[in-house]
């Protein structure tokens, strides 16, 4: 079953709208949006399952230079 997330970045100062440009043009990323408070960039993504999601956040989103920390979370159905 397909899972959905927001992916909230922390990224290094001034790095914000450089770190949503490109993690918008990884596949699966729906969009990546510059906002304000404790993240700096909140990101929404699609995979094919959990597993997905988590090589996507590791093996993509995370090694993008200037991000210092992501918090991902799923979305649930209740």
């Amino acid at each position: 079953m397909p899972v959905s997330a927001y992916v909230l970045i922390q990224t290094e100062v001034g790095k914000a709208a450089q770190v949503a440009d490109e993690v918008a043009r990884i596949e699966g990323v729906v969009s990546a949006e510059d906002v304000t408070g404790p993240y700096d960039v909140i990101v929404r993504a699609e995979a094919g399952d959990v597993n997905d999601l988590g090589k996507m956040v590791v093996s993509k989103v995370q090694l993008i230079d200037g991000i210092t920390r992501t918090l991902t979370c799923p979305v649930v159905k209740l």
